[in-house]
C-alpha cells in the first residue's frame, strides 16, 4: 500500500528529496504522494521530521 502524507506536514520538502522515484509533489497545503509512483520503499518516512508520511 503506497505512503500517504497526513495533515501533519509541515511542507519543508524532506521527504520529495529522499524519493527514489520522485512520487512526491508539493500540494496546495502540504505535500502529496503519487500512489501510482510510490514503490512503498518507506524513505519519506525516515526523512521527515514530524512522522507526516505513513503507509495508507
Amino acid at each position: 500500500m503506497a505512503y500517504v502524507i497526513s495533515d501533519e506536514c509541515i511542507s519543508c520538502g524532506a521527504c520529495a528529496g529522499e524519493c527514489p522515484v520522485e512520487a512526491i509533489s508539493e500540494g496546495d497545503a502540504k505535500y502529496v504522494i503519487d500512489a501510482d509512483t510510490c514503490i512503498e520503499c518507506g524513505a519519506c518516512a525516515d526523512a521527515c521530521p514530524v512522522g507526516a508520511p505513513a503507509q495508507g
